[in-house]
């Protein structure tokens, strides 16, 4: 008892002490970026209590600082000043506290005006369907792009944002997903209109199709004949089984073209020139065509 009675009453007393606050902005314009000063701090000198010590000694004390009433505008910076006379009548401070004195007298907040840009997301993905079973649009992505806000020299060294990697395997139904996005490194100076985005995919049954199509020769000089064989190749397409019957041959074209040719070719090279908007992928089964000049 004699113990807690000395402590009570060595907390009653005043102090005078000195003790750094740390800054907190708030209602910065939103047109301004404060690009220092992130740890900036106010040592104060103050006499009060000590029951009130106790409460700065656990509890890291702050100081409020409001960018509509407590700064002025210089060139390319705020200035507070310990002449506002706000900062006496903040809420920080009781009648118990006394406030002796402020050290920096001033303090400078570095500014930089907001720019805005617009960046692509890219997924970052390991998809496996299973067997039978693909998409044929692809993967959507809703945002494809997002708005980057912070200073220039910043946002100027952001090229994309991507996703965080999507691991998906053996998927046979429709693909409905909200992803986050890997943002940098939290930078109080740099803002993303979004956080996160929507990843979509129509799942269907997929087949394939054997086809044969003729080959066109181009761009064969004019006193030249040429033979060939075969003078059609097989492909092999891929498609869903919605878009199976509306694959045509004509939906294709295939050539071979003379001004590839070195002095030792003894073959052309079949290319694929045009396909079908109903497939997504095609392999030509044989690409090499024999020919003889006549």
């Amino acid at each position: 008892m004699a113990f807690i009675i000395l402590i009570i009453s060595k907390l009653s007393k005043s102090y005078t002490n000195t003790i750094a606050f740390k800054i907190e902005k708030i209602n910065v314009p939103d047109e301004k970026v404060i690009l220092n000063n992130s740890d900036s701090i106010l040592n104060i000198t103050l006499n009060t209590h000590g029951f009130k010590w106790l409460d700065y000694y656990f509890k890291s004390p702050k100081i409020t600082i409001d960018f509509s009433e407590d700064v002025t505008l210089g060139h390319s910076k705020f200035i507070w000043t310990k002449a506002n006379t706000r900062l006496f009548s903040n809420t920080e401070f009781t009648k118990q506290v006394k406030i002796i004195n402020i050290y920096p007298d001033s303090l400078f907040f570095n500014f930089d005006v907001n720019s805005v840009k617009k960046i692509p997301v890219k997924l970052r993905e390991n998809i496996s369907f299973s067997p039978g079973f693909d998409s044929f649009d692809g993967f959507t992505i809703t945002p494809d792009s997002i708005k980057i806000i912070g200073p220039k020299h910043v946002i100027d060294t952001i090229g994309h944002i991507e996703t965080e990697a999507v691991i998906l395997k053996g998927v046979k139904t429709d693909i409905h997903e909200t992803i986050k996005l890997d943002l940098p490194i939290k930078n109080d100076n740099i803002r993303f209109s979004s956080k996160s985005v929507d990843l979509s995919a129509s799942v269907e049954r997929f087949t394939e199709g054997v086809m044969k199509i003729p080959i066109t020769i181009v761009n064969v000089p004019k006193e030249l004949k040429i033979k060939y064989f075969p003078k059609e190749v097989t492909i092999t397409f891929y498609t869903s089984l919605d878009h199976f019957k509306m694959v045509k041959p004509m939906d294709f074209k295939i050539i071979c073209d003379y001004n590839m040719l070195n002095t030792e070719s003894s073959f052309f090279i079949a290319e694929l020139v045009k396909t079908s908007k109903y497939v997504k992928s095609v392999k030509i089964n044989n690409q090499h065509i024999e020919f003889i000049i006549l």
